[in-house]
């Protein structure tokens, strides 16, 4: 094919990139999706390449979602004869055997060489090995949100620990704790179990989650979407705390951030917080502990911020 033909591959991906940021994604879009990357052998390539471009173009924190997404259009638009080069050269992005790393406070979202996607939270860390049979991750720490394309000749699974999750085409976090994983499931269904315990596998449906043990041990929730919302509020650089202990609280501020919430006043540590809060402000939310139970506020260490006893 000539250059045109190829410049015309990009700008398709591109689009298709920008309708897959968009609400409303359906298994309609899904399918035509599938149908028009088996169409030509490069489109893959240029979708990866298109999805890369898309997340470099975060806006920052308070741009409004609209401009964003016209912004991302034309820069796309004014990038399609570099993807279209790339291609013809034969460079392809984001291929097996890659591991991702966050750092504290980080927040990454990254496509991966099967058209999957990762977006791995906070001082986190990610291998991705992708092999012709089995599609294999490996979550060395932290947490991260996965969605699958849909692939039943490959299963994706995801290890944390001795803890596995396997899905073929769906949206699930894991997060490593110790002696376990979370597992939050929120489209389809996923099988989870451990290494010493292979044929006693636990199937969690869009709304469940569980905390499986490193022991083989399961606990299951059933939560609702608001829940589910909330949990994963982290992709947008969010904490949402519905009824969490002060306690509990600090512990998830604290994940984000190098300047830690110290709590002096242990009879403050049951209290229930709700409200919505920026991942990066742990002071906002201190001040808001502040107004709320008339307590005593220390910022003046760089370090620390200590929260304790009653105001005079």
């Amino acid at each position: 094919m000539n250059m045109q033909d190829t410049a015309a591959v990009a700008d398709e991906a591109a689009a298709w990139v920008a309708q897959m940021d968009a609400e409303g994604w359906s298994d309609v879009n899904e399918a035509e999706l599938g149908r028009w990357l088996s169409g030509d052998p490069r489109r893959r390539g240029a979708l990866l390449q298109a999805q890369a471009a898309w997340i470099a173009l975060d806006a920052p924190a308070g741009s409004g979602k609209i401009e964003v997404r016209l912004k991302r259009r034309t820069m796309l638009k004014v990038a399609g004869g570099a993807l279209a080069a790339s291609l013809a050269g034969g460079v392809f992005v984001l291929t097996r055997g890659t591991t991702y790393s966050t750092q504290l406070g980080e927040i990454r979202r990254v496509p991966l060489a099967d058209g999957s996607s990762a977006t791995i939270n906070t001082a986190s860390e990610v291998k991705v090995a992708l092999a012709e049979r089995r599609r294999m991750v490996t979550l060395t720490r932290g947490e991260a949100w996965f969605r699958v394309a849909k692939d039943p000749a490959r299963p994706f699974v995801v290890e944390a620990g001795p803890v596995l999750v396997q899905a073929v085409g769906t949206a699930f976090s894991v997060r490593r704790r110790d002696h376990g994983a979370d597992v939050l499931v929120t489209e389809g269904v996923v099988e989870v179990w451990t290494a010493q315990a292979a044929g006693y596998r636990t199937k969690l449906s869009a709304g469940q989650s569980a905390f499986v043990a490193d022991n083989a041990a399961v606990e299951l929730y059933e939560e609702k979407p608001s829940a589910v919302d909330r949990a994963l509020a982290w992709r947008t650089g969010a904490i949402d705390l519905n009824g969490q202990t002060l306690s509990a609280a600090i512990g998830e501020f604290n994940r984000y951030n190098r300047r830690k919430l110290v709590l002096t006043d242990a009879s403050l540590a049951a209290e229930q917080i709700d409200g919505l809060f920026r991942t990066d402000d742990p002071e906002g939310f201190a001040r808001a502990i502040q107004s709320s139970f008339n307590v005593a506020i220390d910022t003046n260490d760089e370090q620390t911020i200590r929260i304790g006893a009653n105001e005079k």
